[in-house]
């Protein structure tokens, strides 16, 4: 039995996309080819089915900005039951692919033996994470190796627009600079969050500084996840004459150890926003992720960086 994001057993499905009719309708993206590979999704982190939902979401934006393509979502540190792992989901990828072809030669169609990969593993991940990135690596290997897999997912613009949002509605920044109004809660300096060690820290920092430029405000990453990087942070921007300060996740959500986050705002002593979440531009992202893993062009793919 099928779900709206896929069938049970975790196999990648096929969703047609509705298309608006009118003179004045958005052109329609373009379509995933026939025959291209599933996209992954690899979701870290210990599975729930708050994650499950969030990770159900981007995956249907990403089929809403490629449509006619497969997808599935892989757990990290899955089950294989409730939540299927990313290793099996991979391996009844290829599995699938090749059905597909026996079916194909059976009915006397001409086809080509499959070639390139069965699937591209998207991690779910806004910067790296080397912990996380050789478990996904290792699930590869584990699925057969017939999977491409792509980058994380920054830095990129539209993580600092979805940081600009999350910081608004937390009511720790304007909604738009331009506007005239104030908000008495919002921050003059903002201590980005990330987990990854130093490589992750210097990820976010690049992100940091598009977000800096939204705001008119300093912006400096740190990391959750080294000991004593959040207050360390927090005082190099109360020195610099930051009186106010916010906590910013760049994280998306389910690599985000429970209650790693209040315990960060206390040290930092200062307000934090939600995670990323399901925004929506992490959904575009993770089809924009996928598309240049196999050269395919998109209408108004953001640029990256």
């Amino acid at each position: 039995m099928s779900s709206p994001t896929g069938p049970a057993n975790g196999l990648p499905v096929r969703m047609p996309r509705p298309r608006p009719s009118g003179r004045h309708r958005r052109p329609d993206p373009a379509a995933a080819p026939e025959g291209a590979p599933a996209l992954v999704l690899a979701v870290p982190g210990t599975p729930s089915a708050a994650i499950r939902a969030l990770a159900e979401e981007l995956v249907s934006i990403a089929r809403s900005e490629l449509p006619g393509l497969e997808a599935a979502i892989g757990f990290v540190d899955g089950d294989g039951a409730e939540y299927p792992t990313l290793a099996g989901v991979l391996t009844a990828a290829a599995e699938l692919r090749e059905e597909r072809y026996r079916i194909a030669v059976a009915a006397g169609r001409e086809v080509g033996a499959p070639e390139g990969p069965a699937a591209v593993v998207v991690p779910l991940l806004a910067g790296p994470d080397s912990a996380v990135m050789r478990q996904i690596r290792q699930a590869v290997m584990d699925g057969g190796n017939t999977a491409e897999l792509a980058d994380v997912l920054g830095p990129h613009p539209l993580l600092a627009e979805a940081l600009h949002v999350r910081l608004s509605e937390a009511g720790l920044a304007r909604a738009d600079r331009a506007r005239l109004f104030t908000v008495a809660t919002a921050a003059d300096g903002i201590v980005l969050a990330t987990v990854g060690g130093e490589e992750a820290v210097q990820a976010a920092g690049i992100t940091g500084m598009l977000l800096a430029a939204r705001l008119a405000v300093p912006v400096m990453a740190a990391a959750l996840d080294q000991e004593g990087s959040i207050a360390s942070v927090a005082e190099q921007l109360r020195e610099a004459g930051s009186v106010q300060l916010a906590l910013a996740p760049y994280l998306i959500g389910p690599e985000l150890a429970e209650g790693l986050l209040d315990e960060a705002s206390k040290e930092a002593g200062c307000p934090a926003a939600e995670a990323l979440g399901a925004y929506p531009a992490l959904g575009k992202l993770v089809a924009s992720q996928y598309a240049a893993s196999l050269g395919l062009a998109q209408q108004g793919a953001a640029p990256a960086l």
